[in-house]
């Protein structure tokens, strides 16, 4: 079985990252794409068979306008860790027909991450997972800012992922030969755009781990939103940071505030209406002298 991780740009004109790693978490693959073909022909010969197809970007967009119900749960979450995900909504051109579900149609993949097809595709988003696999305060800035910072961050991301060569599931990195080399274009950069190029196949590992953790931890992740408006799938946050939650109301507390509520405002309108009357009373003496 293969998991496959897509970074994946939302136009086909900047380059989308694409990584491969088997049932034993090593990683097979590891590269770029720009186009829509070029990507279905990198991911061809994982996803003939038993596959799971992890996509950094929105596959199902039906709400107009503002966030899915999917990343304002997320945000809820993450927000605190500044792992929230950004609106996508159908009024924006990239996603009336996200490209990302284009892509999972074209490889025959079933989106819906209840279902039990054994060729799939789900979505992802690397910020989160990272904020829960590596127990991070928050998110690291490799994206913004600084050429320094942004390359010490993604060197720093670089390295926790090779840890998870310990982790359960075990994620084998450190053999391959396109993730050597990429981490020493990386220690090389003297451009923002060189991590521009090579931050993307670091989420596209990312991703594909998230696949993987979801196949050998399935009760350890969790799927925010559903099928039919749009999820995002990710490792979930352990009890103890995840967000607190609101304390049960008494319904009888609540009935007596409301009651006092509407008391205080039939009060306040009674007040006004008298304020009213006395300065129209006022204008009048005012006129009459």
């Amino acid at each position: 079985m293969h998991f496959v991780g897509v970074d994946l740009a939302w136009g086909e004109i900047n380059q989308s990252g694409i990584a491969v790693v088997d049932a034993d978490g090593r990683l097979l693959h590891l590269g770029t794409a720009q186009d829509d073909a070029s990507l279905e022909e990198a991911v061809a010969p994982y996803v003939g068979d038993d596959c799971v197809v992890a996509i950094d970007a929105p596959l199902i967009v039906k709400n107009p306008t503002g966030y899915r119900p999917c990343e304002a749960a997320l945000n809820r979450d993450f927000g605190r860790f500044e792992a929230g995900a950004r609106p996508a909504f159908a009024e924006r051109p990239e996603f009336k027909h996200p490209r990302g579900a284009r892509i999972a149609a074209a490889l025959g993949l079933d989106m819906d991450p209840a279902s039990t097809a054994t060729r799939r595709a789900i979505e992802v988003y690397p910020h989160p997972a990272t904020v829960v696999l590596f127990g991070l305060p928050k998110t690291l800035k490799y994206k913004r800012g600084a050429f320094g910072d942004r390359q010490r961050a993604l060197l720093q991301l670089m390295t926790l992922i090779e840890e998870l060569d310990t982790a359960t599931p075990r994620l084998r990195v450190n053999r391959n030969v396109s993730w050597v080399e990429l981490r020493k274009r990386v220690e090389a950069a003297t451009r923002p755009g060189q991590l521009d190029r090579d931050e993307d196949p670091v989420d596209a590992v990312l991703c594909a781990y998230v696949a993987l953790y979801w196949h050998h931890r399935p009760d350890d992740v969790t799927v925010y939103g559903d099928y039919l408006t749009g999820y995002i799938l990710t490792p979930s946050l352990p009890l103890d940071r995840s967000a607190p939650k609101e304390p049960e109301r008494d319904p009888d507390e609540i009935e007596q505030r409301l009651t006092r509520l509407a008391a205080l405002l039939e009060e306040a309108a009674l007040e006004l209406a008298a304020l009213r009357e006395l300065s129209v009373n006022a204008e009048r003496r005012a006129d009459d002298a």
